[in-house]
């Protein structure tokens, strides 16, 4: 399974964010009156995969995945999110053999609020380095490590991360 999962690494990717996108979507359809948009980019050169609009909140939001048990525990953001209004990173983590989600870890403000300060995090490198192996800083990327995210067991607790300070109201 870890050969299929590194050998279809893109294919897979789309497919988390599918499966999420439609987890959200059933949480929109089933406690708050078919609100939410969902929009994506034509170009991806401003750090966010998916724009997210719902209770007159709009999110552009970097997608992330891991399956459970990986052992990542750090994740590249751009600088250029944090231009967006309530941008945010949703790090998705994923069962590799049924594909079942969550838990979720979520970076990001209130809803309406810009993304919290990338000022003091460690500037990215490339992964690969230069013909002295030198490896050169990134100065539009950086590094969040996972104790920077909050961690949601839920996709419904996200929805409510997102677009909502004190839940959703008809949830009950």
């Amino acid at each position: 399974m870890k050969t299929k999962h590194s050998e279809h690494s893109s294919y897979r990717e789309k497919l988390i964010e599918h499966l999420f996108i439609g987890e959200l979507l059933k949480i929109s359809w089933k406690y708050d009156d078919c609100l939410l948009e969902v929009a994506k980019p034509e170009v991806d050169n401003a750090g966010y995969d998916v724009v997210l609009e719902a209770n007159r909140v709009m999110r552009h939001v970097q997608l992330k995945s891991s399956y459970s048990g990986a052992r990542v525990s750090k994740q590249n953001v751009h600088v250029k999110l944090s231009e967006k209004p309530s941008g945010c990173i949703i790090w998705v983590y994923f069962n590799e053999e049924t594909l079942e989600l969550g838990p979720f870890y979520f970076f990001g403000a209130a809803p309406g609020k810009p993304l919290p300060s990338l000022e003091t995090a460690k500037v990215a490198k490339h992964t690969k380095g230069n013909s002295e192996g030198y490896k050169a800083e990134r100065p539009n990327i950086r590094v969040l490590n996972k104790g920077d995210f909050t961690c949601f067991n839920s996709a419904f607790d996200v929805y409510q991360a997102l677009f909502y300070s004190s839940g959703i109201k008809d949830a009950g």
